[in-house]
């Protein structure tokens, strides 16, 4: 037989086999050529496309050629025939599947000659199984070394589950192993299954992948109008909205619905164009899944478990962390502190739901895996096109940055799905982080693997053992994961420790705050972010800010800046600077913080007492108020909750109320006006502050009081 020779820039071939549906030759074979010398080598992967038809890729280890793409690929009942191209003698297959499906036997024909073959369908699964002996004692000692309480980790191959363990413990203080039917925070791992219920509503003619939310969502409005009007469901999932993420808008915010949550994207502020710029984003997914739910007549969480939990017989996965509590096999989150393990509470995530909020075990999300790697089939039904979720698991959006390592290389974002190549293998993945839980679930689709891992604290071990497993399943050439991790981590510490030693670099020392500290204390609002408390505590310049249910000491910092200070409790303010902002007038009236870095700050108003604006409270100002030096009479009436000034011989004026405690004059820059008041709480004197002076007139004594 003539020698092979490599096909430069060997591209996969593919020509249009005979369609007859899913195909029996799909998956990995293995065998050889009976050739005069003995058996040469060979290896041959089959896939087949939506419409059946059948492409390949053969390597002949012994000659160095590795995945070249076959052509004239023809399928039909149990024959098959292929060739591979640029190749001497035009070398040629043509073979028959026997009665069993998992072999294949005919003849190699090459410039004249021929030559019988073989080959023999390989047990993906039992391969696999095979290459993960002595896992467990790595997971093991990677939990003692990372100071992990516990991991979860299944993997399927070949369309069976092949490893499903727990490791470690669910709950450190009852000493409760971890399972694979621990309950867990999956995260944002949720996204996909928010993207694949879309696909689903798609596919029944219910919306369009591209045509404007606002058609279904006909009130949804951003900041900014033109992409109000272009932006598509498309857009929402794949990260190119133009927003950052915004998220202390939604984070820890448990009070209101959804429907509140978008209402208030109208005042956040865009940083790029539609379409523009990767930035990930939660609130976009979540509006997203509110769509689905408008869509499907339904909320997000019925359309989710109808369309997918339930076919699929996720049956103890959920949506919401409280509901886990109730199961009697949950993981608890954990922090280290000082190198120890603590509990911390749960972080709710209702709200922004449809962005990360399902609960589920490794064992549960095999089915999960198993959906996606099957094309979207349950069993012997179809249940989202194998099309529509093709789409899902393509590339839609570019993403910044890449891989440090050569042979990993970013290629995109696809929906609910970042895409990239993986050592030579085409990999879909999402990772899922919220307080005291980290998730990686990975597919390599061409491979037919998939992956989920999950750790009850802030590590990467699920993400790093993930890799572990897929390099010994696709028989890659080892990479230390693990002990690189672990030496990146002290090296983390040690920068992170003399970071922190020069954290006070650019503090101005020996200032002092320009207000005493109960001038600083009140509600500052955001139309976007909502409500932010500020309060006095006990102690030189301490103050406590609130915000969406987080309460965190404030420590003075310098000048009008404070600095969240250290806490045992929620930590989200740590290290945060919050800037309050004066008036002309020297009174405190917002303060800046920098919720969202890639945005400019946060400016929250401080609002005026309450009081100000309840029409009881303003009935004791109505009346007529006299200048003894002009004899002019002002007159104050009461106009719902705000009151109105009528002066002779001008319009009448409305009265707005200011942090001072006093009232602005709407529209005239610069004037306002104060009440003085007896002992009794009578009000007796009103004052007008102007640029040109401070008046006073006294009130009238057949007033109403």
């Amino acid at each position: 037989m003539k020698a092979f020779r490599r096909c430069a820039g060997a591209l996969l071939l593919m020509v249009a086999a005979t369609v007859f549906g899913e195909s029996d030759f799909d998956g990995q074979w293995t065998g050889a050529i009976d050739v005069p010398t003995g058996a040469l080598e060979i290896n041959v992967h089959f896939s087949s496309d939506d419409d059946g038809v059948v492409s390949g890729e053969i390597s002949i280890p012994v000659q160095s050629l590795i995945d070249i793409g076959l052509v004239d690929v023809v399928s039909q009942d149990r024959s098959i025939q292929f060739s591979i191209p640029d190749i001497p003698g035009d070398p040629s297959f043509d073979g028959t599947l026997d009665d069993t499906g998992d072999a294949i036997t005919g003849t190699f024909t090459q410039g004249g000659g021929s030559l019988t073959f073989s080959l023999e369908r390989e047990n993906l699964a039992q391969r696999a199984t095979a290459a993960l002996e002595g896992l467990d004692a790595e997971i093991e000692q990677a939990l003692t070394d990372f100071n992990v309480p516990g991991l979860g980790i299944a993997i399927v191959a070949g369309g069976e589950v092949i490893y499903a363990r727990g490791f470690g413990f669910r709950n450190l203080d009852k000493e409760l192993p971890m399972t694979p039917d621990s309950l867990f925070p999956i995260g944002s791992t949720t996204k996909a299954m928010t993207s694949t219920v879309l696909g689903m509503l798609a596919d029944d003619g219910l919306l369009d992948w591209d045509e404007p939310v606002r058609r279904h969502l006909p009130t949804f409005t951003l900041a900014d109008e033109s992409i109000t009007a272009r932006i598509t469901p498309r857009d929402l999932v794949t990260h190119r909205s133009g927003l950052p993420r915004h998220d202390m808008l939604w984070y820890n915010n448990n009070d209101g619905t959804r429907t509140d949550l978008i209402e208030r994207l109208e005042h956040v502020e865009f940083t790029a164009d539609l379409r523009e710029r990767f930035q990930y984003n939660n609130l976009m997914y979540m509006t997203a899944g509110h769509l689905a739910g408008q869509v499907a007549g339904a909320s997000w969480e019925d359309t989710v478990r109808t369309r997918l939990f339930e076919p699929l017989g996720m049956t103890r996965s959920n949506f919401s962390v409280s509901t886990s509590q109730q199961d009697p096999d949950h993981a608890r989150p954990y922090r280290e502190n000082d190198d120890e393990l603590e509990e911390i509470p749960f972080r709710p995530l209702d709200l922004i739901g449809p962005a990360g909020s399902v609960n589920s075990s490794v064992n549960e999300m095999t089915r999960w895996l198993e959906f996606n790697l099957s094309g979207g089939q349950v069993g012997d039904r179809q249940i989202i096109d194998r099309a529509t979720l093709a789409d899902i698991h393509s590339p839609q959006m570019t993403t910044p940055g890449g891989s440090t390592r050569k042979d990993i290389i970013s290629v995109g974002y696809a929906m609910g799905w970042g895409v990239s190549v993986y050592r030579g293998h085409r990999r879909l993945g999402h990772g899922g982080g919220i307080d005291g839980f980290i998730t990686s679930v990975i597919l390599f689709p061409d491979d037919n693997i998939g992956m989920v891992a999950f750790t009850n604290s802030g590590s990467n071990l699920a993400d790093l053992f993930n890799r572990v497993a897929a390099d010994r399943i696709l028989g890659l050439e080892p990479v230390d994961w693990i002990g690189e991790a672990l030496e990146g981590r002290r090296q983390g510490d040690a920068i992170a420790e003399e970071a922190a030693k020069k954290r006070d670099a650019e503090r101005k020392t020996r200032t002092i705050p320009t207000h005493p500290t109960a001038d600083y204390a009140g509600s500052y609002r955001h139309p976007g972010y909502g409500t932010l408390t500020i309060r006095e505590r006990r102690g030189k310049n301490a103050l406590t800010v609130t915000f969406n249910g987080i309460e965190a000491p404030l420590e003075h910092w310098h000048y009008n800046v404070w600095n969240g200070a250290e806490t045992d409790g929620d930590k989200t303010f740590e290290q945060q600077k919050l800037l309050f902002r004066m008036s002309f007038d020297g009174d405190i009236t917002s303060v800046e913080v920098p919720l969202e870095l890639a945005a400019s700050p946060i400016e929250f108003d401080k609002q005026p007492d309450p009081q100000l604006s309840d029409p009881d409270y303003l009935q004791r100002f109505v009346g007529a108020y006299t200048d003894k030096a002009s004899g002019q009479t002002g007159r104050l009436s009461l106009a719902g909750d705000r009151l109105q000034l009528a002066l002779p011989g001008q319009p009448v004026y409305t009265l707005v109320p200011m942090v001072s405690g006093r009232f602005a004059i709407e529209g005239l820059q610069g004037f306002s006006v104060g009440f003085s008041q007896d002992k009794n709480g009578r009000v007796t004197r009103i004052t007008y502050y102007q640029p040109n002076g401070v008046f006073e007139s006294e009130r009238q004594q057949d007033s109403s009081d």
